[in-house]
């Protein structure tokens, strides 16, 4: 019976022993669809100077082309996870391809800055579906620590190939075409895998679902929504403006209320949060929060350090990016094959501290360095980021039985996505803090009087190499050398502190994460317990 279910792609009451084709399908699919998904965050950060430039867009606008996505993303992940317990992870798999495409498409189209992050903010939904379900589907039909070992570890080396093909991609694509195909290349991506998803891959849900819970899902989208809102924008807007406080005090309100919810329903809750008295879950989920704050925050640094600092093309930007992912490649196809036979929470924490380190490194830089001066940190923390994925993932679907892995990845993939989207903000608006500061400070803001505020926002934005229309000829020069000064000295000052909130990560999992949390789907025919 479970084999002729599988044949018609129907579900099984406990997710079944899948045949090896079919798994392998499974994960090719998901694996596809996370190229695809993590290839878009990469296109976008090496896109966004021709963004600026063909859509008038200002610094808070460019960060909105990544926050916008990272907050809807965030905002429905756990929504997305339980819902597909519930109702079948296939069926909203492919739906969130359908959602990813369509804006992927409309994000190509836009005419103006407000358009294309309202469809960033739609393809952050279809995001969530597909990121939130696929390592779920990863969960069901893989069992054991060796075989998830593998699984996970060929899925975080897509991830890294993406990382590694992502800047180039998108240099080839914004150079040789557009800016609009580091969209639209979704589209066909995107049609041939929603197509092999509706083939070949196995629907499942939860045998003891006991209904959806609508009340759970709209108050945690929309608290969460209201918070993220109002970390990302209070530093542009005012701390204490009468939107941020609502969406504080609201997004506040509506957590508390949630939590009440979950609390009422008992096993029938969209968010089983007895996952919080579990050590390695906390611990595996406060520590992904901080890493994703600190080093995708500094990736999008680098990039524009590179381009707006150095002057290098979006094409020329990824080549030299090829140090971080190539390493985070090789690494995270290394840590799947071998990372089962190292106890998860110190595999965690050394990838951390990895991070950590690398992006310490990047205190190398000085204002008349090349890029070389950053393959260190681009070496080490390449290495740190492709040890880390791996067992993060096994983590945080193993610490449940298969029937809740999309709750648990739901919940995981949260915390992930929020770190993304507070980390971009919340230290991007540092750096733009540090810059003016430096920038009005120097000799030559000094000197440029009521004109430095405006000119030091303008380098802050990426105009360090062309201040031509900015100063008078006659300080062109010492301008100049001012805003690079200011420039650099701001990034390493705040990837410095990128790099301290990452080994405030490292600590937490190796506190926290142990072996023995894990649940036996997980574990397979490995029962040592310990760290």
């Amino acid at each position: 019976m479970a084999a002729d279910a599988v044949l018609r792609g129907e579900a099984t009451r406990d997710g079944g022993e899948a045949p090896s084709h079919v798994r392998g399908w499974t994960l090719g699919i998901v694996c596809v669809t996370t190229f695809m998904l993590l290839l878009d965050v990469t296109v976008v950060n090496v896109g966004l100077p021709s963004v600026r430039e063909a859509l008038h867009a200002g610094f808070a606008d460019q960060q909105w082309v990544i926050a916008a996505y990272t907050l809807s993303m965030a905002a429905f992940l756990l929504t997305s996870g339980s819902l597909a317990d519930q109702v079948g992870r296939k069926r909203v798999f492919a739906l969130g391809l359908v959602v990813f495409v369509l804006s992927s498409l409309a994000a190509g189209l836009a005419v103006n800055p407000l358009m294309l992050n309202i469809a960033r903010g739609v393809q952050g939904v279809g995001s969530a579906m597909l990121f939130s379900v696929g390592l779920a589907l990863i969960g069901q039909e893989f069992h054991g620590a060796r075989e998830r070992g593998t699984a996970f570890g060929v899925w975080g080396g897509v991830g890294g190939l993406a990382f590694a093909f992502g800047p180039l991609i998108g240099g080839f694509l914004t150079t040789s075409l557009s800016w609009r195909w580091i969209f639209l290349v979704n589209v066909p991506i995107g049609v041939v895998a929603l197509i092999a998803a509706a083939r070949r891959l196995r629907e499942f849900r939860d045998p003891c679902a006991r209904g959806i819970d609508w009340a759970g899902m709209i108050t945690f989208g929309l608290a969460l929504a209201l918070l993220l809102f109002g970390f990302m924008a209070g530093n542009a807007l005012g701390w204490d403006c009468p939107p941020i406080v609502f969406a504080f005090g609201i997004g506040t309100a509506l957590l508390v209320v949630f939590v009440v919810i979950q609390r009422s329903r008992g096993s029938a809750a969209m968010l089983d949060l007895s996952l919080f008295r579990i050590g390695s879950f906390n611990g595996v989920a406060w520590g992904t929060f901080l890493n994703n704050a600190a080093a995708l925050a500094s990736v999008f640094l680098l990039i524009s350090y590179m381009q707006n600092a150095l002057g290098y093309s979006p094409w020329e930007t990824g080549l030299r990016f090829l140090p971080l992912t190539l390493t985070l490649f090789v690494v995270a196809l290394l840590t799947g094959r071998f990372g089962s036979a190292v106890a998860p929470g110190i595999l965690l924490g050394v990838a951390i501290a990895l991070i950590a380190v690398g992006l310490g490194l990047v205190t190398l830089v000085r204002p008349t360095s090349d890029w070389t001066a950053l393959l260190p940190s681009l070496i080490v923390t390449g290495a740190g980021m492709g040890m880390f994925n791996p067992p993060r993932a096994a983590v945080t679907v193993g610490v449940v039985g298969p029937a809740r892995a999309g709750m648990a990845s739901g919940i995981g993939q949260t915390f992930q996505q929020a770190g993304v989207a507070l980390g971009v903000s919340g230290f991007g608006a540092m750096f733009q803090r540090c810059v003016v500061t430096a920038f009005t400070g120097s000799d030559a803001g000094r000197q440029l009087g009521d004109r430095a505020d405006s000119v030091a926002h303008a380098v802050a934005t990426g105009a360090t190499s062309d201040l031509s229309g900015l100063v008078p000829p006659s300080m062109l020069d010492a301008a100049t050398a001012a805003a690079r000064t200011a420039y650099v000295d701001s990034l390493t000052e705040v990837v410095r502190m990128c790099a301290l909130v990452a080994a405030v990560g490292s600590v937490l999992v190796f506190t926290l994460v142990r072996r023995a949390d894990l649940h036996e789907s997980a574990l397979g025919g490995n029962h040592s317990h310990g760290r």
